[in-house]
């Protein structure tokens, strides 16, 4: 039997394997479709006016040439991680602890923003949760329903999860299906050149908001056949947001003419074309997809953590799996007791900021172990991709450039911020990993 000289250890059979490619797709859709979509219209009318879908459309295809190197790269896998599993293949530990590193900790913090997202959503309507003990109840209460439901089994976690993608992606469907018939085709006619600047401006927008679509690879040790549905979910998800999102901006930009200084757009246009009703649905809507994308939060971030420890670069503990369930009970109980601490103090502003900088070493890190794999070297270390993508280094290149561009929409705060996280990662690295030999198995 070939050495394995990965230092990436196979997936045992500890989890559950129930997730099929469209419930992972499911997850995918989920983690990029958030709140922020029923908002991002109106930012994307001032940025761009009425090139504002054809930009959509461009990022979403930027987007899509990312979410292929992570299809490649993932068809080589079958375990639990992700791009850590990658990363740790192609460069080390020391690189891909800090991917699995930023991955965790930039979940904890975004599912702790999230939260209070969820209680000032809740807030317009119920004042009381905007504040004081009725907000820690509610948050607490969330986040203990969302552990119960990860422990229970990932079965139950994805129909909750596909539930929550039906719920924000019926009323948008519904907007859409409805507005089509009432756009002023006048308003979508693009007007002159675009400024450079605001056309970047836009772009980066538009990159941040699609993310999101790296969450799809880390729970393939759940997955029933991984190696080929993650490329599978990889693909659907950016292909279906980018189609959803683009219709989106379509309606909005041709039924509300004060789009770009609305501060909820799309329930402002729903009210323009349908009522009351309409706009009461997309409120809603905004209500679902966070809640959603708080489950969603939960479920990846506490894979995260598992794969530390299932490959050992975190202790054992952090690994251990429910005897009944079969789930990552520990993982999933640290990941909520965490950002439920942060969600209730607020700490999490901060933190959160990292965003920019993990999702930049994620997405270079896995274009790059695409490249990377495909080495002769690397023959018996992983197994053969079963998703190939064309032209050689060509689409992982253009892929790490567009990556690249995150750093100039990266402001000084989410630049201090990230380069802090991943320091912690080093000293946490050198502190429970140095003294350690890396798991390797044959």
């Amino acid at each position: 039997m070939p050495q394995n000289t990965s230092g990436v250890a196979p997936p045992g059979d500890q989890l559950k394997r129930e997730l099929g490619k469209w419930a992972l797709t499911a997850i995918g859709v989920n983690q990029v479709i958030g709140s922020g979509i029923f908002r991002l219209p109106a930012d994307l009318a001032a940025s761009a006016g009425g090139w504002s879908p054809f930009l959509v459309g461009g990022v979403g295809l930027a987007s899509l040439l990312i979410a292929l190197c992570f299809a490649e790269v993932s068809s080589r896998f079958e375990a639990t991680g992700g791009s850590y599993l990658y990363t740790r293949a192609a460069f080390g530990r020391f690189l891909a602890f800090e991917v699995g590193w930023m991955l965790w900790f930039v979940r904890v913090a975004s599912w702790a923003s999230v939260l209070n997202v969820l209680a000032l959503s809740l807030a317009f309507y119920w004042p009381a949760f905007a504040a004081g003990v009725p907000r820690a109840v509610l948050i607490t209460g969330v986040v203990v329903a969302f552990a119960a439901i990860n422990i229970l089994g990932i079965r139950l976690s994805s129909l909750v999860v596909n539930a929550f993608t039906i719920g924000k992606l019926l009323p948008l469907m519904i907007f859409v299906a409805i507005g089509l018939f009432f756009v002023d085709g006048e308003r979508l006619q693009p007007s002159g050149a675009v400024p450079m600047v605001d056309l970047a401006t836009g772009a980066l927008l538009l990159i941040f908001a699609f993310g999101g679509y790296e969450t799809v690879p880390v729970p393939a040790g759940e997955a029933k056949d991984p190696r080929t549905a993650v490329p599978f979910a990889l693909v659907m998800t950016v292909i279906s947001v980018t189609i959803v999102m683009v219709l989106v901006q379509v309606v909005a930009l041709g039924t509300l003419e004060t789009l770009e200084g609305s501060s909820t757009p799309l329930a402002d246009a729903a009210g323009r074309f349908m009522g009351p009703m309409g706009a009461m649905l997309l409120t809603v809507g905004a209500v679902i997809s966070t809640s959603g994308n708080s489950m969603g939060q939960a479920l990846s971030g506490s894979r995260s953590l598992f794969a530390l420890a299932e490959q050992g670069d975190i202790p054992r503990f952090f690994g251990y799996v429910h005897p009944g369930y079969r789930t990552p009970a520990t993982a999933i109980l640290v990941t909520c007791a965490i950002s439920l601490v942060l969600a209730l103090s607020g700490t999490f502003v901060a933190l959160a900021a990292a965003s920019a900088v993990a999702r930049l070493l994620v997405y270079v890190a896995t274009c790059a172990a695409t490249i990377r794999l495909r080495q002769a070297r690397f023959e018996t270390a992983v197994k053969p991709a079963t998703f190939w993508l064309p032209g050689g280094p060509t689409i992982p290149i253009l892929a790490i450039l567009i990556s690249l561009s995150i750093l100039f929409g990266a402001t000084r705060t989410q630049l201090i911020s990230g380069t802090s996280a991943l320091l912690v990662g080093a000293v946490l690295y050198l502190v429970a990993v140095r003294g350690s030999a890396p798991r390797r198995t044959v």
